[in-house]
């Protein structure tokens, strides 16, 4: 494990804000709290800074967001002098990043490291949220904001007998920090997600056997990393404020959008031509900054999926192993939609097999590997790239109390509940960076993290300049943007698939939609004619 971070050298137990969470959201909520002159605690159960790139270290993990915009945006001089090397970065580089922000900008002083937040309870007499850590320390605050990730509540299968493998086993999202050697291995990858698919590569490079077993095919698309070249870097250093402009108002906060055209009215030719330019060119834009009806209209995503399908046929070697690798029964861009780096072709390597588990499923594991319904596999590692409780796990695992003692978990109990992915009802001063109900993983996280900490702040600041003492939503507001999230979905292809956005992939999880798919634009022009009209939807006290 990395060196521990140095610890403030105290902690005081009556501060102004609590921030949980060191990642992308955690920092940025420290360094815009320190710039309202407001005192604050912040916590980290991880050793360091980096969020999701302090934890997930697996081979090949890195950003399917461009470089140039899958960062802070805060700061025109961090801007300028920080360099990426290539396209889509890697987790070593982000995390750099990450830890280069924290330095500049003085901020791990801020933090308290391996510390797990256990319960928040507020406490209706003071107005104050109480904060206890896993060591038994209290912190009373004012406000708690929690900047715990989306994609950090690792989900690990119940299959029976993990207790008994003699081997070792890791799941994607708690990966060693000292790396592992998989050399002259057996190895078995469990999920062929958005982990999986950027894992499985490079471990069958390095490994002297692969097994993938794989429950529901993917669609994937090249993401065509490269390095940046000197005149690319200054191209964008120079175009950086116009595109994050862009990025602001755009329905996935990328540098592009959806185009005017619609698939169904090209002829085929002209079809197939304009989705192979863009095949070539790498990325969701693919997908996202093509045509409108790709993912409202089941036909126009049938004519996308099948050239998917004809992409992966060609790529794989094996008839009968490219059928089992072709997704069906779900339409495309439903589920997280991964970037790869020659994953079809992997399967085309002789240390290589796929386990269809729709056919055969997994029965248990053994002392020595899985044992699915027509053999067993004998493995000496396992890996589990099954992904996260996504969303309102993070949450749903620290215990939140709000008033009369309710515990968010039991309020959430059928799905979130929450106006704006901000705030929940019941739970005054309560702030979720990129929450339940917001857009956040249905685009670029840094922008969709930074509107959502300067939306938190201005609140702040408008209390304490009010003299107010306390927000939460009205339950009407609440009741309202539930129903907007679920009929914005509904109008979509999106609840035709049974995936993590719907929370299908955690057993007894609610099945509704978790974020805002209303598009990042118009989530940010909502938000800010709200502030802007003086928070209706919300009760000030």
């Amino acid at each position: 494990m990395p060196t521990t971070e140095t610890q403030p050298s105290t902690l005081s137990p009556e501060v102004d804000a609590v921030v949980i969470g060191a990642g992308f959201a955690g920092l940025y909520a420290a360094y815009r709290l320190r710039q309202l002159g407001l005192s604050y605690a912040a916590f980290e159960q991880g050793a360091g800074v980096g969020g999701t790139w302090y934890w997930n270290r697996y081979p090949g993990a890195g950003s399917d967001s461009e470089s140039w915009v899958y960062s802070y945006t805060f700061s025109e001089e961090l801007e300028q002098d920080w360099t990426w090397s290539c396209r889509f970065p890697g987790q070593a580089e982000i995390l750099r990043y990450l830890e280069h922000v924290a330095d500049r900008f003085d901020l791990r002083t801020s933090f308290q490291f391996n510390t797990r937040i256990t319960r928040a309870t507020y406490d209706e007499a003071s107005e104050r949220w109480r904060v206890v850590t896993e060591q038994g320390v209290e912190v009373c605050a004012r406000y708690l904001i929690t900047a715990v990730g989306c994609l950090s509540a690792a989900q690990v299968p119940t299959i029976p007998g993990l207790e008994q493998f003699k081997g070792s086993w890791y799941h994607t999202g708690q990966w060693p920090h000292e790396g592992v050697d998989f050399t002259g291995l057996r190895v078995g990858v469990v999920g062929t997600g958005s982990s999986g698919i950027q894992c499985i590569p490079v471990i069958a490079q390095q490994c002297a056997h692969l097994t993938v077993f794989q429950r529901t095919p993917n669609f994937s698309v090249p993401a065509r990393n490269a390095p940046l070249s000197a005149a690319q870097v200054a191209e964008i250093k120079r175009n950086i404020k116009q595109i994050r402009e862009t990025c602001r108002w755009s329905t996935i906060g990328q540098p592009y959008d959806w185009q005017d055209a619609e698939a169904l009215k090209l002829d085929p030719k002209a079809l197939q031509e304009r989705f192979e330019a863009d095949w070539q060119k790498g990325g969701f834009e693919w997908m996202f900054g093509s045509f409108r009806d790709l993912l409202a209209d089941p036909r126009a995503n049938d004519l996308a999926a099948d050239f998917v399908r004809e992409k992966i046929r060609s790529a794989v070697s094996d008839p009968a192993v490219a059928r089992k690798l072709i997704p069906s029964g779900y339409p495309i861009g439903t589920k997280r939609l991964p970037l790869d780096a020659n994953y079809f072709e992997t399967f085309n390597r002789d240390n290589v097999e796929l386990v269809d588990l729709r056919a055969t499923p997994i029965e248990e594991i053994t002392a020595e590997g899985i044992r699915t319904h027509a053999q067993t596999y004998p493995l000496d590692a396992l890996i589990f790239a099954t992904g996260f409780d996504a969303m309102t796990g993070p949450l749903n695992r620290i215990a939140i109390h709000g008033r009369n003692d309710q515990a968010l978990t039991a309020k959430w109990s059928a799905g979130p509940q929450t106006y704006l992915g901000v705030c929940t009802q019941g739970f005054p001063n309560l702030f979720m960076v990129t929450g339940p109900g917001s857009p956040s993983v249905l685009g670029n996280m840094p922008t969709s993290i930074e509107q959502h900490v300067d939306w938190i702040c201005a609140c702040i600041e408008h209390l304490r300049e009010s003299g107010a003492t306390s927000i939460e939503a009205t339950q009407e507001a609440e009741d309202q943007w539930g129903t907007q999230v679920q009929e914005l979905a509904a109008a979509t292809l999106f609840p035709q698939a049974d995936s993590w956005y719907m929370g299908a992939n955690v057993p007894g999880k609610p099945r509704v939609f978790l974020p805002y798919i209303g598009g990042f634009g118009t989530y940010r022009r909502l938000c800010a004619d709200i502030a802007a009209q003086g928070y209706p939807g919300f009760s000030i006290r």
